[in-house]
């Protein structure tokens, strides 16, 4: 058992014996790891803000406030980035410490697969924070969701792209990352097979797009945004 998911288990077997506790000792062989891993994982819990507090004495160990705690949340992966991508808007203060935590406790309560997809799939949007106030451009939610799981299945796309004059061509792309920001337009940054080289696609201009099953070539996010401007400044972080 990793680390992922050993946290996640240790929070489900606390949860179900709450207002009850286990000893870090009975929990270390529980998991089959030692009593000062199962304290390091406790305060790591206790940091992302899981509500486990310690029962003191010979006997004691720790226990899970079940009134405070969440139950597991079917969230999937983009929907969990796409609460990252909300909270990120109170990234200022005064509330960019409890928009980090409220983000931290929900992965904490998902399934331990689907956090560790949901950590994948933030990789691949990054957020703009310069741009002008255009209003937000109609994207169709068909072609936003066959990409939305394009990138997070790493399939080859085969779309259709309106070029500013309205000529479409149809191109097969890898796609690599979502660009978004407080302009409102999202862009798609993917490897263009058409071009061999690296392009940024408007979505609001991708006219149809098809999965096509293919797996994409393993390349690292960093390889599709570094020709893109420095208007590039972060990503959600799910952690």
């Amino acid at each position: 058992m990793n680390r992922t998911d050993r946290l996640y288990a240790l929070v489900e077997e606390l949860r179900a014996i709450s207002p009850r506790w286990r000893s870090a000792r009975d929990l270390a062989a529980r998991f089959g790891v030692s009593p000062r891993t199962i304290e390091r994982d406790i305060s790591a819990l206790q940091q992302a803000g899981v509500p486990i507090y310690p029962q003191p004495g010979r006997r004691g160990g720790y226990a899970l406030d079940k009134e405070m705690s969440l139950p597991p949340l079917n969230f999937t992966p983009a929907e969990a980035v796409a609460i990252a991508v909300a909270l990120g808007g109170a990234g200022g203060p005064p509330f960019a410490r409890h928009a980090r935590s409220a983000l931290r406790k929900l992965v904490a309560a998902m399934p331990a697969p689907d956090g560790e997809r949901a950590r994948e799939l933030a990789e691949r949007v990054r957020l703009i924070e310069r741009g002008d106030e255009a209003a937000t451009a109609a994207v169709s939610a068909e072609v936003a969701r066959v990409i939305e799981d394009a990138l997070l299945h790493r399939w080859v796309l085969r779309i259709g792209y309106r070029d500013r004059k309205g000529q479409v061509t149809e191109r097969e792309i890898e796609p690599g990352v979502f660009l978004g920001g407080v302009g409102g337009i999202w862009y798609l940054v993917g490897w263009c097979r058409l071009r061999d080289d690296v392009r940024v696609f408007r979505l609001d201009r991708i006219a149809e797009a098809v999965a096509t099953g293919e797996r994409c070539p393993a390349r690292p996010p960093e390889q599709f945004v570094t020709d893109v401007p420095d208007m590039l400044v972060r990503h959600p972080v799910l952690d």
